[in-house]
């Protein structure tokens, strides 16, 4: 899709095109019926690029709910926008701290801009290199009746003094796909690290995985979960900081948040390890990736069981809002035959493997089961100590 034709979508007669190609869609026509029919009214490239608006509408509803029919995409923009949870909660944080002038120097389709000037009522101006995006930002600001302003530039040559907070999402992809390493990023890691040292608070939405050593000093690392996935890293500039390191859990009943000193032990004492208890305690993987496994075996009087291994065990339920908990029923052979027996042996035959610390893929491994009870059980593969074990659990 390219700008002319964007701006035919937002006509009236553009607007009614991928309305009724939605509808098709939605009554179970295919997308060449659909484009057939509706070439009978416009070019080819306008109809095309109108079913094209009505796929990703029907797509983004798993991430914006009913909005995305209020909303314009791009299939690269719809891949790469915030969910509207964790936009949200990175608004409230920004609100909190009183921004009255936002900038998103790498707006793209405008999803955080849209959560910013929501939460904070503030004056949000948005930039981004690709005319394309930047016409579908200022398109949803508009379709939301904010008043954002949205411009076609380089954001990093954004005289920020104006502003009291800033924030930029490096491209993570090269020329062979998506890229975990930080020194490929666009624009570069440099720049993300002096925008969030700088003068102005800013903050960088950044890859979940990257590495804790990467972190510049003063700078807080917040790892972010919706829902049970991992979604995010946001890095907050020393002016927005409140810790050095956060993991905040968004669930459907809230959040839930913990910081590197809610955590007893960190990095000063060896984690306390033993064998298995009554429930094992999976934390969330925003815990994980924050390092903050021992803060939740704190919560629950924990311990790991092995020290390498983000599996705590204790005598009760660990905190249900920071991870999931499972009650040890019994401890089963580890190796594979023997494992088998024991498994038909409880007629169990729907299983559901987990693993942590072993080299096993489940769903190989549950075809050369070959099970076929009636029983339904979880298993969990792990090392304890450094041993392999094999742990019948249900999940509380």
């Amino acid at each position: 899709m390219d700008a002319d034709a964007f701006r035919w979508l937002l006509t009236d007669e553009g607007t009614r095109l991928v309305a009724e190609a939605a509808a098709a869609l939605e009554d179970g026509a295919n997308e060449l019926t659909v484009q057939a029919r509706l070439r009978r009214r416009a070019d080819g490239d306008l109809v095309t690029a109108a079913l094209t608006q009505a796929s990703l509408r029907r797509r983004a509803r798993a991430k914006f709910g009913e909005a995305a029919d209020l909303l314009w995409f791009t299939p690269a923009g719809l891949e790469q926008a915030t969910r509207p949870a964790v936009a949200a909660h990175r608004a409230r944080r920004l609100a909190a701290y009183g921004v009255d002038a936002f900038a998103d120097l790498t707006c793209g389709i405008g999803g955080d801009l849209m959560a910013v000037a929501t939460a904070t009522g503030a004056t949000c101006v948005g930039t981004d290199l690709d005319p394309v995006t930047a016409a579908v930002a200022r398109a949803n600001v508009a379709s939301l009746g904010l008043p954002v302003a949205v411009d076609v530039r380089d954001g990093t040559t954004l005289d920020l003094a104006p502003f009291d907070a800033a924030m930029i999402d490096p491209a993570r992809r090269d020329g062979t796909g998506r890229t975990f390493r930080a020194d490929a990023w666009e624009p570069s890691w440099d720049v993300v690290t002096g925008l969030l040292t700088g003068p102005v608070p800013a903050v960088a939405k950044v890859a979940p995985g990257l590495p804790h050593d990467l972190v510049p000093e003063g700078v807080e690392a917040e790892w972010v979960s919706d829902r049970g996935h991992l979604k995010e890293a946001a890095l907050w500039g020393p002016a927005l900081a409140t810790a050095s390191r956060r993991a905040t859990v968004l669930g459907a009943t809230g959040l839930a948040t913990l910081t590197d000193e809610d955590d007893p032990v960190g990095d000063r004492v060896p984690a306390p390890t033993g064998a298995v208890g009554d429930y094992l305690v999976e934390p969330d993987d925003a815990v994980v990736r924050a390092g903050l496994v021992t803060a939740v075996a704190a919560r629950c009087d924990g311990w790991l069981v092995d020290p390498h291994l983000a599996y705590v065990s204790a005598h009760a339920p660990g905190p249900a809002a920071l991870s999931r908990s499972y009650r040890v029923l019994e401890e089963l052979p580890y190796r594979e035959k023997q494992l088998r027996a024991a498994l038909r042996f409880r007629r169990i035959g729907a299983l559901t493997i987990k693993k942590r610390g072993v080299d096993v893929v489940p769903a190989q491994l549950r075809k050369r089961l070959d099970l076929s009870g009636d029983v339904t059980a979880t298993l969990v593969l792990t090392r304890v100590a450094g041993a392999g074990t094999a742990l019948l659990v249900e999940p509380v």
